[in-house]
């Protein structure tokens, strides 16, 4: 009984594994494009205070 469960348990480790391994392979996909308000916020001027 226990060499059944330590069958399953290791087949399922190397399924999870496997997955792992084609997923770092083949990598994340890049962002191309940024939204609407990813944008904006990047364009906007900064504002300055003046001190005396």
């Amino acid at each position: 009984m226990a060499d059944n469960y330590l069958e399953k348990q290791y087949e399922e480790y190397e399924a999870k594994k496997a997955a792992w391994e084609k997923v770092c392979k083949l990598g994340k996909r890049k962002r191309t494009s940024t939204t609407l308000s990813d944008s904006k916020q990047l364009h906007q001027p900064v504002s300055k205070t003046n001190t005396k």
